[in-house]
């Protein structure tokens, strides 16, 4: 069996060298960051921040804002703090897919659509999401528009053309023409309509779609003015480059984490997700130790003092690739345990707090979950919730413990702490497909003084894991 244990004791400090840890007690000496930190500077109150995705056109029977905002309470209850809510602007009609579209084929910047309701009953639900103590963004399509969007005729020099001189789409996006980021005007045209949900609706920031299409120098422009329009704003890129995070996006999208945890279940036999051929995706052998090999090289790669957005589905992966349970099967809730406790953000997507195992359809209007009763579920992610906010050591960026893991001769096993002012968090997951004995190659965790986070019971290593078995233990 190959032996990682000296790389593998040290990588929570090389996570930390380079997206937190030794970065606080810097900041506390009142010295200056040196040129490897990420210059954008986090609201504080993103640190130990939930992530909730919502998919209003599924989430209610009518899909409307005002009966969205009625789900505000059992939001807040569940322990969320950022609602990403999906496009809300009008849709383009022209070659649109479906009966509704999608989001993110978008006919005015500005507007409100009304399949949603008014803009004024979204300013409404946004005053309320503030009482409640919850921050609001806004999905934004910066890369391309819709065909029939009002730019396309009012500034045709704002889209990229073919060797035709036609406006152009991407991928399979026959909806969408793309935009010219060569041209200084549809710069500014963008930045001000950002600018307006900041200023007239109250929104606090973005999640940016494909921001990797987007050239990086617009996202160091923009910026700086949208902080200008409004403070603490909180910028999300759907994108896994590391350079967006050097000045325009305090947090990433962790698609390699995602790819891996599917990665991770296939080779535990649990990936069941099928193509419209019926075949299961191929997956290379990847086990537990090399989440890992990847939290080493994100520490090399990202800029320090940067956040990552951990996930086990959201709505591409529901609508395109399996829900969680078709890709990650008995392994799912131990994933997602990963998704509180590794370093970043953990996000839940509309429905996952219910268990719902189904796809959403995309074009189309679709039946929205079961929100009540509440079930096991429900408790299970408003109790990682509670942790996320209890727990110190588990704060994004400077501010969270460093990853500290104790080898096993299982591969299968992932075992690690993360300690920060009195904080003290102690992950067990079992991976794989059959039971594991608890066998350390070194030093194993101390657990004194420890309790069983879900058991409540006084914490102890225990001799094995059954797979798909995970375990936390906190400070009591």
């Amino acid at each position: 069996m190959k032996r990682l244990l000296p790389a593998l004791g040290l990588i929570g400090a090389l996570v930390f060298s380079a997206c937190g840890g030794k970065g606080a007690a810097k900041e506390a000496e009142g010295e200056e960051r040196d040129s490897t930190y990420t210059n954008v500077n986090h609201p504080e109150w993103s640190r130990n921040a939930v992530i909730y995705e919502i998919n209003l056109r599924q989430y209610t029977d009518d899909g409307k804002v005002t009966s969205f905002q009625k789900e505000l309470p059992r939001l807040k209850d569940l322990g969320v703090d950022i609602l990403w809510m999906m496009p809300i602007h009008p849709i383009s009609k022209q070659d649109r897919k479906g009966t509704l579209g999608s989001y993110y084929s978008v006919a005015d910047y500005t507007a409100f659509n009304p399949e949603f309701g008014t803009i004024e009953e979204f300013k409404e639900m946004v005053k309320d999401a503030h009482e409640k103590g919850m921050k609001v963004i806004l999905d934004w399509v910066p890369n391309h528009s819709g065909r029939d969007n009002k730019w396309v005729t009012e500034h045709p020099d704002w889209y990229e053309k073919d060797s035709l001189g036609n406006m152009k789409g991407v991928y399979d996006w026959t909806d969408v023409y793309v935009f010219d980021y060569s041209n200084p005007e549809m710069r500014k045209g963008m930045i001000d309509a950002m600018k307006f949900w900041l200023t007239e609706v109250g929104v606090d920031g973005f999640r940016c779609d494909v921001a990797m299409e987007v050239p990086t120098d617009f996202w160091d422009e923009a910026r700086p003015q949208l902080e200008a329009a409004k403070a603490d704003v909180f910028m999300l890129a759907e994108a896994s480059k590391p350079e967006l995070q050097k000045n325009g996006f305090d947090m990433g999208y962790n698609w390699p984490m995602k790819d891996l945890f599917s990665e991770i279940a296939a080779t535990s036999g649990q990936y069941t997700f099928k193509d419209k051929e019926g075949k299961i995706k191929e997956f290379p052998e990847k086990h537990a130790t090399d989440i890992y090999v990847l939290l080493e090289q994100q520490a090399q790669d990202y800029p320090k003092d940067t956040y990552l957005m951990n996930m086990v589905t959201n709505h591409d992966l529901n609508s395109w690739e399996g829900t969680e349970f078709d890709r990650l099967g008995n392994l799912t809730n131990a994933f997602a345990v990963l998704s509180y406790t590794l370093p970043g953000m953990p996000m839940i997507y509309t429905g996952q707090e219910t268990g719902m195992n189904r796809a959403f359809e995309f074009f189309e209007k679709d039946k929205a979950p079961q929100w009540e009763p509440r079930n096991e579920y429900f408790e299970f992610y408003k109790k990682m919730n509670a942790l996320k906010h209890s727990q110190e050591a588990l704060a994004a960026g400077t501010e969270g413990g460093s990853v500290v893991s104790y080898p096993t001769v299982s591969k299968d096993l992932l075992v690690f702490s993360r300690e920060k002012d009195g904080s003290k968090v102690v992950t067990m997951v079992n991976l794989g497909s059959e039971e594991q004995a608890v066998e350390f190659t070194g030093g194993k965790p101390d657990v004194s003084g420890m309790k069983d986070y879900f058991r409540g019971e006084t914490a102890d290593v225990p001799m094995s894991l059954e797979a798909g078995e995970y375990l936390v233990f906190v400070n009591s």
